[in-house]
Parts: C-alpha cells; structure tokens; sequence
C-alpha cells in the first residue's frame, strides 16, 4: 500500500476512522482542521485549494485554515498496519512536517544580509536544503519568498575564486528549483556565469557536478532565445562534463537522469549537435541505454534520433557495433514515444548505410516493423516504419518481400 487499496487482502477491512472522508483511503497523514475533523492532509489541501471553504464532513465555514497533525492517531494507524503486515499492508511512514513559513523567511534573511559571515549563511543555507528536499510544498514555500533570486546571487558572488561552501549549498538548493524565465536570463546572458557551472561539470564532488548540470538543464531548456541556447552549448567543455556525468561508473540514479536531461536540452540546439558526438554522446548513449527507466530512455532515443541527423552521428552511431540490434530490440518495448524516436534513428541509419540495412535485417527488424505497422502505435511511428520495410526490402529474404507489396507510401521526409 499504503494510500491504495489495490495490493490488500480482500479479508482485510480498514477501520472506519483510518479513512480519510474525502478520499476514503487510508490516511498517511492525518491533520485536524479547526472544526474537530480529521483528514489526510494531501486530501483536505487540495478541498481547499479548489476554492472551497466549507469543512466536507460538517458543511460549516474553515474560520481558520491552519492543520495540526494528529499524531495520536496517525501512530494508531502505523500500529494497525504493522499488525497486518502479513495481509500485504505496508507501515506508512512518519510524514515530515511542512515547513514554517517564519523560519524560512528567518532563514532568507539571514542569507540576504552582508553583515553575517559564512558559517551563518552556510548553516542556514543547510536548513534551506533540508527543507527543499523534504517536499515539494516546502520548495513552493521557498520559491514564494523569492528564494531563487536570493540563491543565485549568493551563487555568482566572487565566481573568479574558487567555490566555497556558500556557493556549493546555494547551487545544491537552486538544482531543486524550476527557475523563472527572467532568472535562466539572467544565468544565460553572462558567458562568465556559464562558464563557472561548466567548470564545476568538473568537481572532484559527483554531487557537485550533477547539481550544476541540473541547472544548466534547467537554463538551456527555459530559456527563449535560440541565440543564448546556442552560446551555452558552445562554451568549451560543457558536452565533456554533461558525458562525463553519464558515464560515472558508480550507480547513481539521479546522475543518469539529470545527465541525459541536460545532454537533451543542449543538443536541441542544431548546429552544436557535432560538439556532442566529439565529446562521446554517442558511446555514452548507447552504453547507458538499456539503464535509463521509461521516461529517461525517451529522452535518450530522442537525442539519439537527434544525432543520427548529422553526417558525424550517423557515422558514429552507424560504427557502433551495437546500435542497430539495440535500436530494434527496444523498439517495440517502451512506449509509443519511444518507439517513434528508435524508428526515426533506424530510418537515418539504414538511409545512409547498407551495412546498417543488413544489420538491422540480422536483428530481426523485419518481424519487429511488421508488427509494429498493425499495432496501435502513433501514425507517424507506423509511417517511419512503412519506409524503413520498403528502405530494407533488398536485404530481405525473398519470401518476406512479398508480404509488404501493398504497404502504402508515406509522406514522412527522411531526416
């Protein structure tokens, strides 16, 4: 479970008084509102922030919004579930607390004041991050008192020397945060601000250097003008530091999906795509594929495709041994987005080679396309695989060919 009643014995009978009113669901997190009932509190924010202002149960006016948690009850409820774990009820853990709007605006101030020193800001900023990462409500709390504008200022200060811990805990905050479009301005129109989290692509810290390629991520992919996107994906080392990230050797989740995030957004930008694939994109990509979870491995068949539309990507992706049997092994089995980038790619590759035709004929893509033009997928999926199987016809075995004699044509225009 918990919050779901899917994975529970149907023996199992949740407590009337463990349910939330609004959602009738196991309560993780129970607050009690100023008219004496009890709700999940994810339930009862939302009532209110639809405009309601009438507790559900009693119908009578919220004369004050405030929730207290109802830790009697919600350890109540810990104790039933740990008394039925055998029925497939998982313990719902300890929620943490929102934070307190006071403290937080303390804790700015303190930040914004020049006459604290270091270890103030330091240990405030440490307060700040903590907070960030227990919940997004707390993010939306920071974000609401202007906590970006303050962090980035505090991150650029003195960027000639070398980071100190007030930069390195205002870069990890501001990786949380979605930035405004005024803030990425601000960011991107000083080469000299780019420059400094490019160089920190490079720190002994792999936190380090994934927080600085989210909000590079964050910057390129906000930003409006195609003339500042193009001058961060051409600042010298940003590819190598973004592959870099790709390609530590440790396991590292969010490594992986900041990573190919940031390699996507840069290589939006068409003429700088050749930067990515003489840093090793290409290696990288195809090495890293199969990790990436569904989300992830679009973005990643996604810059593949990207790629493989440049004379340099395609004859590197085309020299990787493994690129045409992975592409068609995986083109099937992800999703329908993800289908159609793996189709697009192949379609470049085959286009431009015939050891790739015959490769991907090896592969088994005749099967995998003829399956994929009669399934449910995306119509421009289904017509980038129509000119992949008249693409292959010369390298299929002369009883297949016959099969494909009444496809249609496609107005698809190879890439």
């Amino acid at each position: 479970m918990p919050g779901s009643l899917e994975s529970l014995d149907v023996s199992v009978q949740i407590p009337y008084h463990f349910r939330c009113p609004i959602s009738l669901e196991l309560m993780r997190d129970p607050v009690t509102v100023c008219t004496g009932q009890t709700y999940d509190r994810s339930s009862i924010e939302s009532w209110v922030a639809t405009g309601n202002t009438t507790c559900p149960v009693t119908r009578t006016p919220l004369t004050d919004f405030t929730m207290i948690p109802n830790h009697t009850l919600r350890r109540l409820i810990q104790d039933w579930c740990v008394s039925h774990h055998s029925f497939g009820v998982e313990r719902i853990p300890t929620p943490r607390q929102p934070a307190d709007p006071i403290l937080v605006r303390n804790l700015l101030s303190q930040l914004s004041s020049s006459s604290n020193s270091s270890s103030v800001k330091v240990s405030a900023l440490r307060r700040l991050r903590g907070l960030s990462h227990d919940s997004e409500k707390n993010r939306n709390l920071l974000a609401a008192n202007n906590a970006s504008q303050i962090l980035l200022s505090l991150l650029f200060a003195d960027i000639g020397s070398q980071p100190s811990e007030v930069h390195l805990e205002s870069l990890a905050i501001l990786s949380m945060f979605a930035l405004s479009e005024a803030e990425c301005f601000y960011v991107a129109s000083d080469l000299d601000r780019v420059r400094y989290l490019v160089n920190l692509l490079f720190h002994s810290s792999i936190d380090v250097r994934v927080h600085s390629a989210a909000v590079i991520e964050s910057v390129v992919a906000a930003i409006r003008s195609a003339e500042l996107r193009g001058q961060i994906s051409s600042v010298d080392g940003v590819f190598e530091g973004i592959i870099g990230i790709l390609n530590y050797p440790l396991s590292y989740p969010r490594a992986l999906k900041i990573g190919i995030k940031a390699l996507f957004a840069l290589c939006l930008v068409k003429q700088h795509r050749h930067l990515a694939v003489s840093a090793g994109a290409v290696e990288s990509l195809i090495d890293r594929l199969p990790e990436f979870e569904k989300c992830d491995a679009e973005r990643a068949l996604a810059t593949v495709e990207l790629l493989c539309r440049i004379p340099s990507g395609c004859s590197a992706f085309s020299s990787h041994a493994l690129t045409v049997p992975l592409l068609v092994k995986i083109i099937r089995k992800i999703s329908d987005r993800a289908t159609e980038y793996a189709a697009g790619a192949l379609l470049s590759l085959c286009s431009a080679s015939e050891r790739a035709q015959s490769e991907a004929v090896a592969a088994g893509a005749m099967t995998q396309l003829l399956l994929l033009v009669q399934s449910d997928c995306t119509e421009r999926a289904k017509r980038k695989a129509q000119m992949l199987l008249k693409l292959l016809r010369n390298s299929w075995p002369h009883d297949i060919i016959a099969i494909t004699d009444d496809f249609p044509g496609s107005d698809v225009v190879p890439f």
